[in-house]
């Protein structure tokens, strides 16, 4: 019995090694989960009617399921058997990749890993760009259902495709010109457009332009990049890097909807077209106005994340800068500043934004000052309990020694030596101020109702949750997604930021 169990966790942690492995198994999984909520939703149940759309959709999530499950245990044996994976079963990865049209990035991801032996960090920064911009491409292209689009819809479209395919043509300039640490300096052109992608919010293609430059400038003396290795890190835990392709693909999709959506679509009244169901002209129904869902809720995810990011990076300023001094002084000075947050502290955070929002007014600047005032006592705790525990070590008493002065000891040597900490809780934060954005607006307290944004949209679906349950469900689950994917980014950058987890 011990031998079997022992060996079963030989063969459990050899399985766990390959990241081929891992994102196949989870690739068929979250395949089949799709398949079994698609199919659930195709059917009426209080009117018996089929929607046939949703059950063809279902269909091909099933069979890719399957193939995919039948891939897993192919890799599975090989693994377990030469302890390393056939040439001619990665080859099987280019047919995988396809699937990305159906909407299956999951198995896409699978593909893209199991063609490559080697996989640098590069390499997989690639893969996510490369995601990223084509699904924008499949969502945007629903438009095309619809009886008219935006005026730069083709222009859009056209940029989407051009820059999916730079992205392909750098991953294939990256196989060639990276290998291992050594990244060849004919990659230095290609990295400046990467890095303008973050004007598009594709951070993947950002970071991956910094890397290039950053190694190039190096000279390939990678240890003195410390935070390469921290990327590095981040990317092995696959449930956090799904949740910052999750973030990364909503704030890109919130920038190219300027080009892609017609706003209009989501704002104006079309009394021909309320409360209809899911279809492909509409692929979340209509509200009660016949205002399309699926595009308030594209629109409504940049409210969403513009109110959720502000709301975090207000308080992470002023809190950073009283925790800084508060923790640098010590005494009076900390007394009197932790004294004064306390009593804020004390104050209920929801209670204050809605008493903040009620007295000025209900419109997004008071929402994100609502919100960011709430939080500073939080941020100001965990910068000064960060400041008290270094102010003491070497190099700021050879600062002080230096002559520097105070400021410039603490926010040239203590604050970026703090900020761990508070990168993982702000990445936490910003999914509970989008969470509290549209409690806000759920009770009417947030944004102007006839703005797109997720909390209003979900209002509105909860008067119908008998007879068209679609209005609420699509934009709570958006809701959801967008929380369980800051949690999982905030949980694997607080264990890459780990240095007991190196």
């Amino acid at each position: 019995m011990v031998n079997k169990q022992y060996q079963k966790r030989i063969e459990h942690r050899k399985l766990n090694s390959f990241q081929e492995y891992k994102t196949s198994t989870l690739a068929w999984g979250a395949s089949l989960l799709l398949f079994l909520v698609i199919f659930l939703s195709s059917i009426d149940i209080a009117s018996g009617e089929i929607n046939y759309l949703s059950m063809a959709v279902s269909a091909v999530f099933l069979a890719s399921g399957i193939i995919q499950y039948l891939v897993t245990l192919k890799v599975k044996k090989e693994i377990l058997k030469y302890d390393d994976i056939k040439r001619s079963t990665r080859i099987i990865g280019y047919f995988l990749i396809p699937f990305a049209v159906t909407g299956n990035f999951f198995m896409a991801i699978a593909g893209f890993t199991l063609i490559k032996k080697e996989k640098t960090i590069e390499y997989t920064l690639c893969i996510y760009s490369i995601l990223t911009s084509f699904t924008i491409m499949l969502i945007s292209a629903l438009n095309l259902f619809k009886e008219y689009v935006s005026n730069t819809f083709m222009l859009g479209m056209g940029v989407l495709l051009g820059i999916t395919l730079f992205y392909v043509f750098t991953m294939l300039m990256v196989s060639k010109y990276v290998n291992g640490k050594h990244v060849d300096k004919k990659l230095i052109p290609v990295a400046i457009p990467l890095i303008l992608s973050i004007f598009i919010g594709n951070v993947f293609a950002f970071i991956l332009g910094l890397i290039i430059i950053s190694k190039v400038r190096h000279k390939d003396e990678e240890i003195s990049i410390e935070w390469i290795d921290v990327l590095r890190r981040l990317f092995r835990n696959y449930m956090s890097v799904l949740g910052m392709f999750v973030v990364t693909l909503l704030i890109s999709l919130s920038i190219c909807s300027y080009l892609t959506f017609d706003y209009s679509i989501a704002i104006d009244n079309n009394y021909s077209a309320i409360l209809l169901s899911p279809s492909l002209e509409y692929p979340f129904g209509t509200d009660n106005y016949g205002r399309c869902v699926f595009t308030r809720i594209v629109f409504g995810a940049r409210i969403s994340l513009v109110v959720g990011l502000i709301s975090t990076l207000v308080p992470i300023v002023i809190g950073g800068i009283l925790g800084a001094v508060s923790g640098y002084y010590g005494k009076r000075v900390d007394n009197i500043i932790m004294r004064l947050l306390d009593v804020l502290y004390a104050v209920p955070g929801m209670l204050l934004a809605i008493a903040i929002v009620a007295a000025f007014g209900a419109n997004t600047m008071n929402l994100i000052l609502a919100l960011s005032i709430g939080s500073i006592p939080m941020y100001a705790r965990t910068v000064r309990a960060t400041v008290m525990s270094i102010a003491n070590q070497e190099f700021v008493e050879a600062a002080k020694a230096c002559g520097a002065k105070d400021f410039t000891i603490i926010f040239k040597h203590i604050l970026p030596n703090s900020m761990a900490p508070i990168i993982v809780r702000a990445t936490l934060g910003i999914g509970g101020a989008v969470l509290s954005t549209s409690s806000l607006s759920y009770l009417g307290l947030g944004v102007e109702p006839h703005i797109p944004e997720w909390g209003n949209i979900l209002k509105i679906g909860s008067a119908y949750l008998e007879t068209s349950p679609y209005l609420a469900i699509f934009p709570g689950l958006a809701i959801i997604l967008i929380v369980l994917a800051f949690n999982y980014f905030g949980d694997g950058l607080r264990d890459a930021l780990d240095p007991k987890l190196k």
